[in-house]
Order: C-alpha cells, then sequence, then structure tokens
C-alpha cells in the first residue's frame, strides 16, 4: 500500500499545473465546438467582466446537457441582476429540456427575482404563466399565496388556474376560500377546476 501511495504522490507532484486562460481565451472557448471545452469555459469565466452576458447567450443555444448545467451553475454563483430577466427569456424556447433547467435555476435563485416572476404572471403566453406557477411552487415567501389567488380571480386561461389551484392546495389558508368558490362558479363546466378546488377548500378547511 506504501508503494501505491508513494507513486500516486510522485503522479501529482509531476503533473502540469492548469494553464491560466484570459477572458478573452475564455470567451472564444465557450463556443468551442468541443463540448468539454465548453463546459470547462462556463466553469472558468465567472471572473470575467462580461460573464453573465455571454454565459446568457451561449445558455440560449447550447445543447448539451453537461454544457447547459455547468452555465446555468455559474450564473448562479453570478448573482447578476441582468440573470433574471434573461432566464425569463429561455421561458419562451422551444427547448422543453431547456425550460426545465431554467425552472430549476429560478427556484435557486429564490426571493431575488420576485419582480420578475411577478411580472411574468402576466405574460401573454399562458405557457409562460404557468411555468411561473410552477417556479412559485418552490417559494415559501408570504406572498405567494396572495399570487395564487390573483392569478385564479384574473386569469381566464383554465390551465393556467388549474395550475394554481394545485398549489393552493399546499399553500391556501382561509384567504384563499372565497377566491376558489368564485373560481368554481367562473368554470361551472370544467371537471378538474371543480375536483382540484373542493380538494383545496376541504384541506384549507380541515387545516
Amino acid at each position: 500500500m506504501g508503494l501505491v501511495k508513494a507513486k500516486a504522490v510522485a503522479t501529482a507532484e509531476s503533473a502540469e499545473p492548469i494553464q491560466q486562460q484570459s477572458c478573452q481565451e475564455l470567451a472564444a472557448a465557450l463556443e468551442d465546438a468541443d463540448a468539454t471545452v465548453r463546459r470547462h469555459a462556463a466553469q472558468q469565466i465567472t471572473s470575467c467582466l462580461d460573464a453573465a452576458t455571454m454565459l446568457m447567450s451561449r445558455l440560449k443555444r447550447e445543447e448539451n446537457t453537461a454544457v447547459r448545467e455547468a452555465i446555468l451553475n455559474s450564473l448562479l454563483r453570478l448573482h447578476d441582476p441582468s440573470i433574471g430577466s434573461g432566464l425569463a427569456d429561455c421561458l419562451r424556447s422551444e427547448d422543453a429540456a431547456l425550460r426545465n433547467d431554467v425552472i430549476e435555476a429560478f427556484k435557486q435563485l429564490g426571493g431575488e427575482v420576485k419582480p420578475i416572476l411577478r411580472s411574468l404572471l402576466a405574460d401573454p403566453d399562458p405557457d409562460v404563466r404557468i411555468f411561473v406557477v410552477n417556479i412559485l411552487n418552490s417559494e415559501r415567501h408570504p406572498d405567494v399565496e396572495q399570487w395564487l389567488i390573483k392569478v385564479i380571480e384574473r386569469d381566464a386561461h383554465v390551465n393556467v388556474c388549474a395550475t394554481a389551484v394545485d398549489l393552493l392546495c399546499e399553500v391556501g389558508t382561509e384567504a384563499a376560500i372565497n377566491p376558489l368558490l368564485d373560481l368554481k362558479a367562473r368554470f361551472v363546466t370544467d371537471a378538474y377546476i371543480q375536483f382540484a378546488s373542493d380538494l383545496a377548500l376541504k384541506r384549507i378547511r380541515e387545516s
């Protein structure tokens, strides 16, 4: 065992140090044809001045899962104010995998993206509004229930309301009772709205 350890130490000592790259080199590497090169660049570029802009630009075009994960991890470490709006744009992508990764990233950002999420609840695209409700599923700040109540009071799209009701089953209080009853009356012929609203009302009243 001693010989093995000695060999390992010798190997480590003889290994060449990792070459540091300039920001210009990292920017070029982020666009390299080799996914491994792009992934390493995404991990190392965070100290560069325009890192958030470069990473976001690459994220919108990146198809490799490992590279995309590295980009998102770096973006989360940056805490750049522009990240939220860039991620919001990705929610409109036709790439389902990208949308799912961005939803998870939003969940990790937490309260710092509240203004963006609030604005997206009024987005013209009902799919985007549904994605935002799914993001709120991880948020446990005091505003979540009030946001969901506004959704079921104002949103005309039944699927958006249904998604909001599903979450109200978990976070709803007595404040949601009348809005849920009004929702049932508004979508009286929709079987799922009736079922989900009744379930939410039952859990709220029994809690």
